[in-house]
């Protein structure tokens, strides 16, 4: 709607009254209710005018500033580049590795574009869309060999070894154990980061959960965590600002990977 200040000045322009004034308040005139639909009509119109004017004036960057949780494997950001170049509009990637917390600021600040995270943590005022999952495993040096999966309330039995909820791979763990009315049993010590946590359990501190990628080498005993005979998963998600100047070459991006991803085939295991 015109702002107030300026209607006498449309009024005298047009040479119409719009509005008729009276202690009981303002009403359209009969000219007014036919005339204002057709001005907000054109003001809008003007407004799409005005920010497709600024986006030539000043096209959107050639890159894409992309962070990543230290959970995101290489394997996803090579996709996130190839999605990237295969766009209508190709574009580079300039990557930020950095904890969940500093990601979400840096995007509320505007300083990052898009993140690419573990999906633990509603954003509202943000878009969001799950990418990939994979299978998360149990690593547990105290039990007795087996070969096969594991359930979740056998799990249960283990001490676990959690890290600071910098990666969200504790609210993961934890999330998980709860909403099926589980006990998480924790080791009263604490690892600094995801890699300490498999070196730790390698060496018998304790037990722990990882999804399958961040599994080292040192490690043969791991098994996958199942509920009912359903591998356990933990998905991954990009984040962006939905009022972002590059908002449809994110959406477009995202689309593209998220397709990427679900199109990759995932080889049989031996035997199958």
């Amino acid at each position: 709607m015109v702002p107030s200040n300026g209607v006498a000045r449309l009024e005298e322009e047009l040479g119409v009254k719009l509005f008729d004034r009276s202690p009981r308040g303002v009403k359209p005139t009969p000219e007014g209710a036919r005339l204002l639909p057709v001005i907000d009509h054109a003001l809008g119109t003007l407004d799409s005018v005005v920010a497709e004017a600024r986006r030539l004036a000043q096209p959107a960057a050639d890159t894409i500033r992309m962070g990543v949780s230290p959970l995101i494997g290489a394997d996803l950001v090579a996709r996130a580049f190839d999605a990237a170049r295969g766009l209508s509009r190709p574009r580079g990637l300039v990557l930020r590795e950095a904890d969940l917390g500093l990601l979400r600021e840096a995007l509320k600040a505007g300083d990052l574009d898009i993140a690419l995270v573990p999906a633990v943590q509603a954003m509202p005022a943000f878009r969001q869309r799950v990418i990939a999952s994979e299978p998360v495993v149990v690593i547990d040096p105290a039990a007795a060999p087996a070969d096969g999966p594991l359930e979740l309330r056998a799990a249960a039995d283990a001490d676990y070894i959690l890290v600071p909820d910098s990666c969200g791979l504790t609210t993961f763990t934890t999330d998980l154990f709860h909403s099926h009315d589980l006990a998480l049993r924790t080791y009263p010590g604490k690892a600094s980061s995801y890699r300490v946590l498999d070196e730790w359990a390698g060496l018998g501190v304790g037990a722990a959960l990882l999804p399958r990628s961040k599994i080292s080498g040192r490690h043969t005993g791991y098994r996958p965590l199942v509920r009912g005979g359903i591998p356990v998963e933990i998905a991954y998600e990009a984040v962006w600002d939905r009022e972002n100047p590059s908002a449809a070459d994110l959406e477009e991006f995202v689309g593209v990977l998220a397709e990427a991803v679900s199109a990759e085939v995932v080889p049989a295991a031996d035997g199958d």
